[in-house]
């Protein structure tokens, strides 16, 4: 098969003939351009075919090129559907243990509440009620203090009248 270059090069020496033979004439009269034009007119229409049939492989080529990469890519986004399938079968699972264990969370929390408020009841009163034994302690120990300062006071009264009427 021609190459372009090729052709092109034919094409250049029969427009270089023609020029070069314009003024000839041939053995029946007419002149020789005639001949040149008409051979001139089969080059450029074989070059024209062998340009179409070229244009042609390479379209084929192309074509071939691309239903190849086609297939590679329906065969790619294939295998991606399937990695998509087993990545959320294996996330299914995974979705439905999360969606339990959240489920226990929120029920603990739920009965956490109460139990907190509960527990700061208790503290409250535990404090309420530590506060009032301390202050009932040191009513008693001022109440002990001042009994036991009125019985000594009391027993020095009686010593001092026995003093007083011993004397």
């Amino acid at each position: 098969m021609a190459t372009p270059k090729h052709i092109w090069e034919q094409q250049q020496s029969l427009m270089q003939q023609v020029n070069n033979n314009s003024g000839m004439i041939n053995s029946n009269g007419s002149p020789l351009m005639d001949e040149r034009e008409e051979e001139m007119t089969r080059s450029a229409l074989a070059l024209f075919r062998v340009k179409e049939e070229e244009i042609e492989m390479k379209r084929m080529e192309v074509r071939d090129k691309v239903h190849a990469h086609i297939g590679r890519v329906q065969e790619e986004t294939r295998r991606l559907a399937e990695i998509q399938e087993e990545l959320e079968a294996l996330i299914d699972p995974m979705k439905k243990e999360v969606s339990t264990v959240r489920k226990k969370i929120d029920t603990v929390n739920r009965e956490l509440r109460p139990l907190g408020l509960s527990c700061q009841k208790k503290e409250r009163e535990y404090k309420e009620a530590l506060e009032a034994f301390n202050e009932k302690n040191k009513e008693k120990t001022q109440l002990l203090a001042s009994e036991s300062e009125r019985l000594r006071m009391k027993k020095l009264e009686e010593l001092s009248r026995n003093i007083e009427s011993l004397r």
